[in-house]
């Protein structure tokens, strides 16, 4: 069976059967088995405008003058302009290409940079691509994936790996033997 990315065909059992049956957008049914390490996946583009920067600044209370200050931004900032906050790139980012795995569940973020900056106005997208998997639990393995977020004309604004454990599908795969070796439980 071929997994389709943005399709989950589960069956949901408490709504009518003609409802349930009909598969659910943006959610899957993938496990451990299925993760196809250098599969990549790219987002549709997003612009961020002034009126949603500043909501997500005071949702969160990012108040410092680089994203919520035009005239501090525009005399006395390097950047000569506003940037987004990197709490929003990151969110936004990883939202544009997140898919919603009803077998998986986040374990971490790591190497999370901030490549450059970016500003209200800006138009960005995500590139996903699958990078490793490893056995990890009786019941879950380890996958990690990664997230390249550009703007424009592929400039790279943001990289982070996150790191998430899955399902699998029969019981635990034989673990591999370099596994073994590196002491992977």
């Amino acid at each position: 069976m071929a997994i389709e990315i943005g399709r989950h065909a589960r069956p949901q059992e408490d709504m009518p059967a003609e409802h349930g049956s009909i598969p659910v957008w943006n959610a899957e049914n993938w496990y451990y088995e299925d993760f196809e390490v250098g599969d990549k996946i790219r987002s549709l583009r997003r612009t961020i405008s002034e009126g949603e920067a500043m909501q997500f600044n005071m949702m969160v209370m990012d108040l410092h003058p680089y994203v919520a200050d035009q005239h501090f931004a525009e005399k006395e900032g390097v950047f000569g302009k506003r940037l987004v906050a990197g709490a929003q790139v990151f969110s936004y980012g990883l939202g544009l290409a997140a898919t919603n795995c009803v077998n998986s569940f986040s374990y971490g973020y790591d190497r999370l940079r901030f490549i450059k900056p970016v500003f209200i106005g800006d138009t960005i997208y995500t590139i996903r691509e699958n990078l490793s998997k490893e056995p990890k639990y009786d019941d879950m393995g380890l996958v990690k994936v990664s997230y390249s977020v550009f703007k424009e004309e592929g400039v790279q604004v943001l990289y982070c790996e996150h790191l998430m454990t899955v399902k699998y599908k029969d019981g635990q795969p034989e673990k591999s033997s370099q596994s073994r070796q590196a002491g992977v439980s």
